[in-house]
């Protein structure tokens, strides 16, 4: 018999996939130059060119057989070695392979770092607006999601969080730069999350982990995105490299274990035996050997930061409710009415595809990808002024 749960998901499929399945379709019927498609976070940009030739390099000449056989279950050794050599270069804290697992991106290393630190019946807070799938990802592991308020400017609300810590709190899961609202969190959020932890850890004589989700660590607008591992000795990193080297096809990242954190010695080992019991084992050899390579480069992400600065300006000037994002290819206004799905479907009709924030767990607002040419973000610019007088 299937499953009930499973069935049950099927009425609560990703409103993000639904809306850009629309835009396809809506696509092939009046020509996808006319379709303003804001949903899907895919990035728009190419490869670096040092990433495809290092793939074409080992196609040409590595050895076939050891190139496409199985990995490490831990990820290939020498990868591991260089992504610690990186973060330990880039951040100041001493990195060694044994702190990394490689995985099939952050999804991958969220998956893993759920299981490792916190039991069946467990509870996990984060911060919302959040990113929806981090339901499925922590009901997967048998742990209750628990839903923690942000400030008005979109940093986390330390008060909130204090007030859901509890006996069976095991993780705090957050994401900056954030997905959806842009927002980066700012040194002084890291150090009071920090104070927070540490006093309810000391309190409880066991650590509360911080899982770190840093898809979009490198599209930062702001130049001074702190490290969040940096503030907080229990960390557990989790990376993609699908925004930074556009590569979201390949599903590569990792989770890093912060040096010092409790657990250290064993946790990238645990990691690999979760993943016997999870289905996922060992990234494809080719994609960690070429990212090895290219670790500390990026695609070019400008188009980002440029796309970001349009749509703040245009938003803005019509009078929309918006805090300029610091970082990733998301901007959060607030919706022109209460009911931000009644106005994301408004806007289906200038074929403006836009998703409310129901989704990320408030209400009232909206989320924009801005992974697209400049040209067309420009050319949606009337679209968006039509939808904003329809409310006048």
């Amino acid at each position: 018999m299937i499953p009930q749960q499973y069935r049950e998901m099927l009425s609560h499929k990703s409103v993000i996939r639904q809306i850009s399945e629309y835009g396809a379709a809506r696509a092939a019927e009046v020509g996808a130059e006319n379709v303003f498609d804001y949903s899907l976070g895919n990035p728009s940009v190419p490869a670096p060119a040092a990433f495809t030739a290092e793939m074409q390099r080992l196609l040409a000449e590595a050895e076939p057989v050891a190139l496409h056989g199985y990995s490490p279950s831990l990820g290939i050794p020498a990868v591991r070695e260089a992504v610690a050599e990186s973060l330990a270069r880039r951040f100041g804290l001493p990195y060694e392979a044994r702190h990394i697992f490689m995985t099939s991106g952050a999804a991958g290393a969220i998956a893993h770092a759920l299981r490792a630190v916190c039991e069946p019946g467990d509870e996990v807070v984060t911060f919302a607006p959040c990113f929806p799938e981090y339901g499925p990802y922590v009901a997967g592991a048998g742990l209750r999601l628990r839903y923690a308020a942000s400030r008005a400017d979109l940093q986390p609300d330390l008060e909130s969080l204090a007030a859901l810590l509890g006996p069976k709190t095991a993780a705090v899961l957050i994401n900056t730069p954030n997905n959806p609202t842009g927002a980066v969190y700012s040194a002084g959020s890291l150090a009071g999350l920090a104070e927070v932890l540490r006093a309810e850890s000391a309190r409880r004589g066991r650590p509360i982990y911080l899982i770190s989700d840093e898809p979009y660590r490198e599209i930062d607008f702001t130049g001074t995105a702190p490290y969040v591992a940096s503030f907080y000795k229990d960390t557990l990193t989790c990376y993609s490299f699908s925004k930074s080297l556009s590569l979201p096809g390949e599903r590569i990242g990792y989770l890093a274990v912060r040096p010092g954190c409790e657990g250290e010695e064993v946790l990238a080992d645990i990691c690999g035996q979760i993943s016997r019991g999870t289905g996922h084992n060992c990234p494809p050899s080719i994609i960690q050997l070429a990212v090895a390579k290219v670790l500390e480069r990026t695609a070019d992400l400008t188009v980002y930061r440029t796309n970001m600065g349009l749509m703040y300006a245009e938003l803005t000037a019509l009078g929309f409710d918006c805090q300029k994002p610091g970082g990733t290819f998301y901007i959060f206004p607030r919706a022109l009415e209460p009911d931000a799905v009644a106005f994301c479907e408004r806007a289906k009709r200038y074929d403006l595809l836009l998703v409310p924030s129901d989704s990320f767990g408030c209400k009232g607002y909206f989320r924009m990808a801005l992974c697209t040419d400049t040209d067309k973000v420009r050319r949606s610019l009337p679209a968006l002024r039509a939808l904003a007088e329809s409310y006048r």
